[in-house]
């Protein structure tokens, strides 16, 4: 039976990592509702720490935990932003964390898990190889094992994004989030549909890394073996505890280019003047290249994080 968290979760896990995170604006722009047709509000977690949701969900695991069970430090494997905020949760919690990271994950994460003062080691960019070499670091430290969306605590963590949003803006009809590993949008999905159950929640998916659309569409998990997309944080597999989430509480999961990912990161970058990922861009993309399905509605859209590679710019 999986144990997924609940609206009290979500509440829970809100007061837990209210000392630590920072409460992310909301911001508008007029010149991409003219675009769109839609009343377009932009959930801005690029600002959170660590520049990433992640954080949230990192916090609220790590700071879940005894200081008995937090003794050996937490252990994860992530391509960036889950390992940058387990970094500094740890930090924070003063234990240590170990990082199983690709050795393609971007400079730019690299740098931020370091400067956290995550322990390191790199691996092949496989699920295989990751895994494999976390469970090695586990079996050798003893260090608490913190997944980086399959979890309960992860995915209340990340429903305190929603709960916060749905507050500063309440009368949202739609909610749009990315969806790779899917804690963000099943912590979304529990936390806007207990709030709302007439609201919509959308999964928005690169083409290339589109298992959660697959595995929506087919009714069982259908994880992809060689994702291939700009969204480089998009690029994990469902969970059974993501899954089922999803399954229960997405209306749809809808899928975008790489094209038109790059489209959408560039708008926001001009039009609204802030740094975001291409992660954070799909959201948009999807609205973009679906406009009547948005148009007239007022529609929120959670940018995810702004850790870019300024080497590796796509435009």
């Amino acid at each position: 039976m999986i144990d997924l968290p609940t609206f009290s979760d979500v509440e829970d896990a809100f007061i837990r990592i209210q000392p630590y995170i920072h409460i992310t604006p909301v911001l508008t722009n007029t010149a991409i509702n003219k675009m769109t047709g839609a009343d377009i509000y932009f959930k801005c977690e690029n600002f959170q720490k660590v520049g990433a949701f992640k954080f949230r969900g990192a916090c609220n695991a790590v700071f879940s935990l005894s200081d008995e069970e937090a003794a050996k430090g937490v252990a994860t494997h992530s391509s960036g932003n889950h390992a940058a905020a387990l970094a500094l949760a740890a930090k924070l919690k003063e234990t240590h964390a170990y990082i199983v990271m690709p050795k393609n994950a971007p400079g730019v994460k690299k740098r931020a898990v370091g400067s956290y003062g995550g322990v390191i080691t790199f691996c092949e960019p496989t699920l295989k190889d990751r895994e494999e070499t976390l469970d090695k670091i586990i079996g050798e430290s003893g260090a608490a094992m913190i997944h980086p969306y399959n979890q309960k605590e992860i995915i209340a963590g990340q429903g305190t994004c929603a709960l916060e949003f749905m507050e500063q803006q309440n009368d949202l009809e739609a909610i749009v989030a990315p969806v790779g590993g899917g804690g963000l949008l099943s912590g979304t999905a529990i936390t806007a549909k207990y709030l709302n159950p007439e609201i919509e929640i959308i999964g928005a998916e690169p083409d290339g890394a589109d298992d959660a659309y697959r595995s929506l569409k087919n009714n069982e998990r259908m994880p992809m073996t060689n994702p291939n997309t700009i969204a480089d944080g998009l690029l994990t597999a469902l969970g059974d505890h993501t899954f089922e989430a999803i399954t229960k509480n997405v209306d749809a999961i809808i899928t975008t280019s790489d094209e038109s990912i790059i489209k959408a990161m560039r708008l926001i970058w001009e039009r609204m003047k802030i740094v975001v990922e291409p992660s954070s861009a799909v959201a948009l993309a999807i609205i973009l290249d679906n406009k009547e399905a948005f148009k007239g509605k007022r529609v929120g859209v959670i940018l995810t994080g702004g850790n870019v590679d300024m080497e590796k710019l796509p435009f």
